[in-house]
């Protein structure tokens, strides 16, 4: 293991990320609201702290492993998340508490959306600026930035790439250099973020609220600037807006690479993941709007204006609100909370099982089905024209085997807190799915429960963004050995 290159590494994260401080530091000037002092100190603290990090081994040059690039993907997130801290502990509004600022930092980093903060309206402009840049930079995974700097330092970068980037075929790149990738990956997030964000401006927000929500939306994270989240605007133009950059940003950025490259849309629907992702989705849509419809809780119009925004912001795991889904009839809360465990496409910014994943348990489920009746036919699981390795088949199956006992025993771990069995179920979901709301208690925020509770939902929000086996793989220990 090469420690020095990670101590490094972690170095050079840290002082870029104290680099982040400086546009709520400019919001906070502009509004004179009283935070920039906080913003200032925790800019200061976390660059010393990178470069104390990065300057006893600032002229290490060791080439990095897969090992290596699964410890810094856990040692980043980690640590991006405690220097999160900083500005929600020493601003004196909110003046967070140390498990609760935590807790709102890595669900910022980690695009989930879980809030322990409520009176939204009344936090400093620039406070409520941080909290949505957090998201953003966590929405794509700000490694995947880092990964695109970091070769002209001459750090490889590869390693980290695919311990970072979510789904199960982790050795595809758009181009053959990391390095493109990662911009290349960023050019389309940051391309779609300004795009959303001069749609939500046209459609009626004032210049702040559209552009922090354009980071809190292309990042599928559910951060808003109001406890009425996007209902807060009452405007169905600005609701679909909002459905669309969500359904984009839920897919996969490499096919948005491919379009904006080759001019051409028509290779998203050859895409056996997306047309998966769109019939569920549509599917999902369908079921909503008729039972809000039959059960007479609105009108058709509304039914399929609140129906079609809450599936669609539940399933693509963003956490973004016009309505109070949990008091929802029959078994619609149920739904649309099982949708966000299906999630988003591999390689997108949604959370969740992905779908990619549930696909090829669907296809290996027909699969076993009909070998039943020709027992010794060669039946190979295909996307499209390819066949799909058995060894990604046994990983899918793996990770889902361990996503459901990982889901099992934070579920317990919860009750044993004393949460409710609704609650407790629906929290680990959310934040295991980096989804946000939850039913029970935690249906508008999660300020009211335990700190004990707080710290190992933090871990499972962690676990989900990391993909379990990200974290997992360093309890190993082989992992360890030389």
């Amino acid at each position: 293991m090469h420690f020095s290159m990670i101590a490094r590494i972690l170095g050079i994260l840290l002082m870029l990320f104290s680099l982040t401080m400086l546009p709520p530091i400019l919001v906070s000037m502009w509004y004179d609201d009283g935070a920039t002092e906080a913003f200032v100190t925790a800019m200061v603290m976390i660059f010393g702290i990178g470069f104390t990090s990065w300057l006893p081994v600032r002229q290490v040059r060791q080439e990095l492993r897969t090992r290596d690039g699964f410890l810094i993907a856990a040692l980043f997130w980690l640590t991006l998340g405690l220097a999160g801290t900083l500005p929600f502990m020493i601003s004196d509004n909110p003046g967070l508490s140390f498990a609760d600022a935590f807790f709102e930092s890595l669900s910022g980093w980690t695009t989930t959306g879980a809030t322990v903060m409520t009176g939204l309206e009344f936090l400093p402009k620039s406070i409520l600026w941080y909290r949505q840049q957090l998201q953003w930079l966590g929405g794509m995974g700000i490694i995947v930035l880092a990964v695109a700097i970091l070769p002209m330092l001459g750090i490889g970068g590869m390693q980290l790439y695919r311990a970072e980037m979510p789904g199960p075929m982790k050795d595809t790149k758009l181009t053959p250099r990391i390095a493109e990738t990662a911009k290349a990956l960023w050019y389309v997030y940051a391309g779609l973020t300004l795009s959303c964000g001069l749609a939500y401006w046209a459609a009626g927000m004032d210049g702040f609220d559209a552009a922090v929500h354009s980071f809190s939306t292309v990042g599928i994270g559910g951060f808003s600037t109001y406890d009425a989240s996007i209902g807060h605007f009452n405007s169905a133009v600005i609701e679909g807006i909002c459905v669309f950059f969500m359904l984009v940003a839920a897919m996969n950025y490499s096919l948005h690479f491919f379009a904006w490259r080759n001019k051409s849309l028509s290779h998203y629907l050859q895409d056996p993941e997306i047309r998966f992702f769109l019939q569920i989705m549509a599917g999902g849509a369908v079921l909503t709007v008729v039972a809000l419809w039959l059960t007479n809780t609105y009108g058709f119009l509304d039914s399929l204006r609140y129906g079609i925004f809450e599936l669609v912001s539940v399933a693509s795991t963003a956490g973004f609100s016009t309505a109070d889904f949990s008091s929802w009839p029959v078994f619609l809360p149920v739904l649309l909370f099982m949708m966000a465990f299906i999630g988003g496409c591999t390689g997108s910014t949604g959370g969740g099982m992905k779908v990619i994943r549930v696909l090829l348990i669907y296809k290996q489920g027909v699969r076993e089905v009909r070998r039943l009746i020709h027992p010794n036919a060669i039946m190979p699981v295909k996307l499209g024209k390819r066949a799909v390795p058995d060894r990604v088949l046994t990983g899918v199956w793996g990770f889902f085997s361990v996503y459901i006992v990982t889901f099992m025993v934070m579920m317990l771990a919860l009750m044993a807190t004393g949460m409710d069995q609704v609650t407790a179920f629906s929290a680990v979901g959310s934040c295991l799915n980096n989804l946000g709301p939850g039913l029970g208690d935690v249906a508008a925020h999660y300020g009211n429960i335990s700190d004990t509770a707080k710290w190992l939902l933090a871990l499972t929000m962690l676990l989900g963004r990391l993909e379990i086996f990200t974290l997992l793989v360093l309890l190993s220990p082989t992992f360890w050995r030389s």
